[in-house]
């Protein structure tokens, strides 16, 4: 038995498209004792986006972005976040927009770049996958100052961390961004052993 032979969905209703979907969905649910239950969730639609971690092997350090997030200061968190370079993929592949995103924050237009894994975030109620990169960076990779695209709304610092740091600031609450730990997590058992 699969999963669609245990989901009907019964009704959907869009409750806004301002910028993203957000959907009340009205399913019901097999349970795995074969009764059937009737069930509603809100369901937010974002798309599926990517993010990268440039890392420097020979300096051990790495390439992050710090930016205000309304999400997060609204839930108690009032610092800038500090973030791996992160975008939606607006019909592009992850590779494609993971690459322009790098250039516009970071400021660094990179070489070979290596998927390393897919994840849902928040999977209870968002429907977005995110597609995780790393790639190796070098000084004269650099051509322009990041910083995001200001008519987006973006004003984003970028930061050159050691990686030791990095994940120091993991463990004292300084970085907090999901995406950005997992990448720093992989960079350290898979990059800097």
């Amino acid at each position: 038995m699969t999963i669609s032979d245990r989901v009907r969905i019964k009704d959907v209703r869009i409750l806004s498209d301002a910028r993203y979907l957000l959907k009340s969905a009205t399913f019901d649910y097999r349970r795995s004792n074969g009764e059937w239950q009737t069930q509603t969730r809100e369901v937010y639609d974002r798309g599926n986006a990517a993010t990268l971690l440039p890392y420097n092997l020979a300096g051990r350090t790495v390439v992050l972005v710090r930016q205000f997030r309304l999400p997060a200061y609204v839930n108690g968190h009032d610092d800038l976040l500090i973030e791996a370079a992160a975008g939606m993929l607006d019909d592009a592949s992850p590779e494609e927009r993971i690459r322009a995103e790098a250039e516009e924050e970071t400021g660094y237009r990179l070489g070979e770049i290596k998927k390393v894994f897919e994840a849902f975030m928040s999977p209870g109620s968002v429907t977005e996958k995110l597609h995780f990169f790393v790639a190796e960076y070098e000084s004269s990779m650099q051509v322009g100052s990041g910083g995001g695209i200001a008519d987006e709304g973006e004003d984003i610092e970028v930061l050159e961390l050691p990686i030791d740091r990095a994940l120091a600031m993991i463990g004292d609450g300084r970085i907090a961004d999901a995406k950005t730990i997992m990448l720093l997590q992989y960079a350290a058992l898979n990059i800097f052993r």
